[in-house]
């Protein structure tokens, strides 16, 4: 089956071979996710990355490269499932990647939580009820996240960290990801706080679109924690303004041109002979 794809941002339209697995993922769970029409997620063309969630849902991923590709860029979305709208951007984004990938390998995953969104009343957490966010290995953690979240959340059950680090199967692919994939910069889609939130050893972006900058403080066991302060890995955390409503076309693809000049600017692409061999996602079958 062909499946006519039209880029807003080129004016022009292209033909995608849709495969049955992607077919299959946009009847799914992902038919929850709002402004996303079967003809968008199934150009999208996600594959099994070969990690499940804990009830076993296959946890999707695509890769976009070319072969000048000389920066890797990460980006995720609704690690807490009942924030739709990242993955409805993360998956317009990758429409716009697709029309211009440059020079950068991108890798996304636009639902890290798949149990969470697939309930009847998606959650934040996981199936174990675990907030992903907070699941991460940084320093202290046993005492940290417990301090964190008796304290400052008073034992709020949607942000409780799980009994040890990584001990959810989706936070241990993530971690595991970056591992493999080596990004230069991850970007993590949530909802609906409207601000842009920014962890890492360069210069942040201070909007993108109509989320200004507004930092809001390091957390134990958060990806932000983990790869910005720990790893030095940057990391843009976009927080839009709605969990259940999209921004509009135009506003999704000011904030995709934004993000791009950013990098541009603060993330320069190392010389072809320094970079290392890209590592390619495997295509399983369910």
């Amino acid at each position: 089956m062909l499946i006519r794809l039209k880029s807003h941002a080129l004016g022009v339209a292209f033909l995608i071979a849709a495969s049955p697995y992607a077919a299959r993922a946009c009847t799914d769970f992902y038919t929850k996710i709002p402004n996303v029409s079967p003809a968008l997620c199934q150009a999208a063309q996600l594959r099994p990355s070969g990690a499940r969630s804990v009830q076993g849902r296959a946890i999707l991923v695509r890769d976009l490269a070319t072969p000048q590709a000389q920066r890797r860029v990460l980006v995720l979305a609704t690690m807490h499932g009942d924030e739709l709208s990242a993955a409805s951007v993360a998956l317009h984004w990758l429409q716009m990647a697709q029309a211009a990938p440059a020079q950068t390998h991108w890798r996304f995953v636009p639902v890290l939580n798949p149990d969470g969104l697939a309930r009847r009343t998606p959650w934040r957490m996981n199936a174990h009820g675990v907030d992903l966010n907070r699941n991460f290995p940084t320093p202290n953690w046993q005492r940290e996240t417990k301090v964190y979240w008796e304290q400052r959340t008073r034992k709020d059950p949607r942000r409780w960290p799980g009994p040890s680090p990584l001990s959810e199967p989706e936070a241990k692919y993530l971690f595991d990801e970056i591992g493999r994939f080596d990004p230069q910069l991850i970007v993590s889609i949530h909802a609906p706080y409207g601000v842009l939130d920014f962890d890492g050893p360069v210069l942040p972006p201070t909007r993108l679109g109509r989320l200004y900058l507004d930092q809001v403080g390091v957390f134990p066991g958060s990806l932000g924690n983990y790869s910005g302060v720990q790893r030095g890995i940057p990391v843009v955390t976009v927080e839009l303004p709605n969990a259940l409503r999209t921004p509009s076309s135009d506003e999704m693809a000011k904030m995709w041109r934004d993000l791009r000049l950013w990098m541009d600017k603060t993330l320069p692409l190392p010389e072809p002979q320094d970079r290392p061999a890209l590592a390619q996602v495997p295509l399983t079958t369910p």
